[in-house]
């Protein structure tokens, strides 16, 4: 596990950070979904939908990777990963409740500390 988490952190090294989500915020085409945390996605990568690798921004300082998300989509037909950087505890947890309410579910991979 240890050389897919240095993958990741160079992914995240090379990529701009771009939170077009920020904590509190709708989504543009659900509005009663709110955003726990900043969400965005890193520039200058791709995913399956086309747009760039999803990250979910905690309040931490460090900005450290603190884990990962698997999820289904059951609407969109797809699967994809999403990078949670700088989250403690609580908002992992918010992150997990959030990713599995309606028709998406999600796994977590958390990261050793």
């Amino acid at each position: 596990m240890t050389e897919f988490w240095e993958a990741m952190k160079t992914l995240v090294a090379a990529g701009r950070l771009v939170i077009d989500r920020p904590r509190g915020s709708r989504h543009p085409r659900y509005p009663a979904i709110v955003y726990p945390l900043d969400y965005g996605y890193l520039e200058g990568t791709t995913t399956v939908d086309g747009g760039g690798v999803d990250v979910w921004r905690g309040s931490l300082s460090d900005e450290k990777i603190v884990g990962a998300l698997c999820t289904v989509d059951l609407v969109k037909r797809d699967a994809e990963v999403k990078i949670l950087i700088g989250c403690t505890e609580q908002e992992i947890a918010f992150v997990c409740d959030f990713c599995n309410e309606g028709p998406m579910r999600a796994c977590l991979i958390p990261r050793e500390r």
